[in-house]
């Protein structure tokens, strides 16, 4: 029997995004201002991963091959009513097993539950970017995790 016939939600689904989630992701990353406010078609370029629940978008990560064995996440956003399930975390573990390596990162300051993921993952803080975001102006913490394989 499938878990939806049994009555249980389905599990998240990660996969690679496609030009078809755009809108979605546009409308994440909308309602997500903490977020970087990329172009979202650019995301095709990159390595673009999606979460689903149920049937739904719930999210999305991005992120980017800067030198041999380097990284840097460009974006990760989870939809305002999935969020505080850990789909944050799923989206990252899912990059992080992908990618050996070093990946790097920013992230404001006020975004407290970014950072607190970010730490529990073990990307460390090695520097700031003062006037890094704009709407509103704030700078950036740059974290980077040396080895990006296997986090639990």
């Amino acid at each position: 029997m499938s878990r939806a016939r049994s009555g249980l939600p389905d599990c998240p689904a990660i996969r690679p995004g496609t030009e078809a989630d755009l809108a979605a992701v546009a409308e994440i990353q909308a309602l997500s201002p903490s977020a970087a406010q990329w172009s979202v078609r650019q995301y095709l370029e990159y390595d673009f991963r999606v979460i689903e629940v149920e049937g739904r978008l719930a999210g999305f990560a991005v992120a980017r091959r800067v030198a041999e064995e380097e990284w840097e996440l460009l974006n990760l956003a989870v939809a305002p009513g999935f969020r505080r399930r850990g789909l944050g975390g799923r989206l990252l573990r899912d990059l992080c097993t992908r990618h050996t390596g070093v990946m790097y990162l920013e992230v404001r300051p006020s975004n407290t539950a970014a950072l607190a993921l970010y730490q529990a993952f073990g990307f460390q803080e090695v520097g700031r970017r003062p006037g890094y975001y704009e709407d509103p102006p704030e700078g950036a913490v740059v974290m980077k995790l040396r080895s990006c394989y296997c986090h639990n």
